[in-house]
C-alpha cells in the first residue's frame, strides 16, 4: 500500500512541476443529483464545468473552458487517447486562426495550447480535454470544441481516468 501511495505522490509531483505558477487546483468535492455511473466524466457546457463522477452522489467539480457558441458540441463519447506534454497540430478547420504559429508545435513549448496534459475522445479525433497555456481564459466560451482546464487540474483528473472513461457532453 505504502509504494503505491509514494508511486501516486511522486507522479502528481511530477506532473505538478510542468504546471505553471499561478495555476493551482481548483477541484472541489461536490454533491450531484444525476444519475451517472462512478468513473464518467459529465462536462455541463453552459455551466462552464467538469464533473468527475465518484459516486454515491459525489463529483469533482473543475472550471473549464468550453467550445464558442457557434462550435459547441455534445454527446457520449470515450477517452481514447492519454498524452503528456503533446505536440500540437492545428486542425485544417482552424488552422486559420493559428496562422502565425508552426505547423507543429512541440510538446512543453510556451505557445503549445493543450498544456501539460491531453486526453483525446472519440468521434474523429477532433476534440480533447487538456490543459492551456492561457489560464486566463478558464471560465469562457472560447475553444474550438475542446474542454480546456487548468494545467493542475487537468494533471489530477489525467490521474483519475483511463482510455475507455466514459465523457458525457451536455449543453
Amino acid at each position: 500500500m505504502q509504494i503505491r501511495i509514494f508511486f501516486a505522490a511522486a507522479l502528481a509531483a511530477s506532473m505538478m512541476a510542468f504546471a505553471p505558477s499561478g495555476a493551482y487546483a481548483r477541484g472541489e468535492l461536490v454533491t450531484v443529483h444525476d444519475h451517472y455511473p462512478a468513473g464518467t466524466i459529465v462536462v455541463r457546457t453552459s455551466q462552464r464545468r467538469l464533473y468527475f463522477e465518484l459516486g454515491n452522489g459525489e463529483a469533482i467539480r473543475y472550471p473549464v473552458a468550453v467550445g464558442r457558441a457557434n462550435m459547441q458540441w455534445s454527446g457520449a463519447v470515450y477517452i481514447d487517447g492519454k498524452y503528456i506534454e503533446p505536440a500540437w497540430t492545428a486542425p485544417a478547420s482552424i488552422r486559420k486562426d493559428y496562422s502565425k504559429y508552426p505547423v507543429v508545435i512541440p510538446g512543453g513549448s510556451p505557445h503549445n495550447p493543450m498544456g501539460v496534459a491531453a486526453m483525446t475522445l472519440s468521434g474523429g479525433g477532433q476534440y480533447a480535454i487538456h490543459g492551456t497555456n492561457q489560464p486566463q481564459l478558464i471560465g469562457r466560451f472560447i475553444s474550438h470544441g475542446c474542454i480546456r482546464m487548468y494545467n493542475a487540474d487537468v494533471s489530477d483528473l489525467f490521474q483519475r481516468v483511463s482510455v475507455g472513461t466514459p465523457v458525457v457532453v451536455t449543453r
